[in-house]
């Protein structure tokens, strides 16, 4: 049985240097395979929360209590409808991206363009969240609970989904 060369000896005689220290054995493109699974696995659970919200309010328009929705309510729920489409697409564009380039080595660009993508979903996502639930409120409770928890709403994903993990970020520098 031969011996398996290290690692590093590998890449320096291919002339291929992994850039990061992480402390991970691995080459740039097996740290794209990586990051790329990593961002699917966020994509399924995104893709998931989405659906289930996109039902609901497509749902919504064929109940009968529907037709008792004020001109605002309707035009609210409206952009609730095109938000919950639009986190849809743009959290499916990564992976229709992926299908176009598949096999031409363009793994990281794939990688940044589902970064983004999803950065961009989790936004849309978040608004579409607030929307809803002040929606649900205004419609069972009135307008003035609706801001009243949408606030609430927003003020919870913006700690929760901002400012937590970029406390975190700036603790993990230093």
């Amino acid at each position: 049985m031969t011996a398996r060369p290290n690692r590093d000896a590998v890449r320096e005689n291919d002339g291929i240097r992994d850039d990061r220290a992480d402390g991970r054995d691995e080459t740039p493109n097996e740290r794209a395979d990586r990051n790329w699974n990593e961002v699917l696995q966020e994509l399924r659970v995104l893709q998931t929360g989405t659906q289930i919200l996109t039902g609901f309010l497509l749902a919504l328009a064929f109940q009968p209590a529907f037709a008792d929705l004020d001109a605002a309510q309707r035009a609210f729920y409206l952009v609730l409808v095109v938000l919950a489409t639009l986190s849809a697409v743009v959290a499916l564009a990564p992976v229709a991206l992926h299908r176009m380039v598949f096999g031409r080595s363009e793994k990281r660009t794939v990688v940044i363009y589902g970064h983004i993508a999803l950065i961009t979903a989790l936004v849309t996502v978040s608004v579409l969240l607030i929307g809803v639930v002040a929606f649900v409120f205004d419609v069972v409770i009135g307008a003035s609970a609706s801001w009243t928890v949408g606030i609430a709403a927003a003020v919870a994903l913006a700690t929760l989904w901002g400012i937590v993990p970029v406390v975190i970020r700036i603790r993990g520098r230093s």
